[in-house]
């Protein structure tokens, strides 16, 4: 991993930290996947905050691990395990524990994924990760105190892409022109929704990036379910 560092002693402890932090996050498979520096006195995070790191399912093995898990069977298993172990693992390092949930107010995650260099903007509109495409998906985020580095930015994969995604969509309700919710429900009533249901979104499916990551079709199957209830 490559980043800015700022000062002789953030470089150090920074250095120092991330040992302990790459290991507390692979323990709970999960993986960074984008951070930036914050500059001082910068709006919009908590105090003396010097580095953003997106953390979020690594597969394989995310989905195994997660329904293992004594959340899993109650109330909203997915958010209640988020809080728990990332907030355990920002607590055990002095860090900062922000999510994607429990708002309002909300934290700017989609802001924050552009500053990466490695989430962008996808044609559909919907973001798009260099290593896990339209399946990305945030479970948090550390904001830690230390400079430390970041995964480098790379090209954004769409522009090379002849974007399958755009004609992905059998009901039309998600293209280049935005998204049509109502519309998406309506499909997925039906029994051509299905495969959608059974299987995960067909245009986040189709991404060439999304073929290449490990997602199980039982995690999408999870999310979509609990996105049509």
């Amino acid at each position: 991993m490559a980043g800015r560092q700022t000062g002789a002693a953030g470089v150090a402890s920074g250095a120092a930290l991330l040992p302990a932090l790459t290991a507390r996050i692979e323990a709970e498979r999960l993986e960074v996947l984008g951070g930036f520096a914050v500059e001082p006195e910068e709006e919009g995070f908590p105090a003396g905050t010097r580095t953003l790191l997106l953390l979020g399912p690594r597969e394989p093995g995310f989905w195994a691990h997660l329904t293992a898990q004594p959340e899993w069977g109650g109330p909203d298993p997915v958010d209640r395990w988020s809080r728990r172990v990332i907030g355990r693992i920002a607590c055990d390092l002095g860090a900062k524990a922000l999510f994607p949930f429990g708002g309002p107010p909300w934290h700017p995650f989609y802001r924050w994924a552009l500053r990466t260099g490695r989430v962008w903007d996808s044609p559909v509109r919907l973001l798009v990760h260099a290593g896990q495409g339209l399946m990305v998906s945030f479970r948090g985020a550390l904001a830690l105190r230390e400079a430390v580095d970041v995964p480098p930015a790379v090209a954004k994969p769409c522009e090379t892409c002849a974007a399958p995604c755009l004609s992905a969509c059998p009901a039309g309700a998600l293209t280049g022109e935005g998204y049509d919710v109502p519309g998406c429900h309506a499909w997925l009533d039906r029994a051509e929704g299905a495969e959608c249901m059974a299987g995960g979104c067909l245009v986040r499916r189709a991404c060439p990036v999304s073929q290449s990551y490990a997602r199980l079709p039982e995690q999408s199957a999870y999310h979509m379910g609990q996105f049509h209830r």
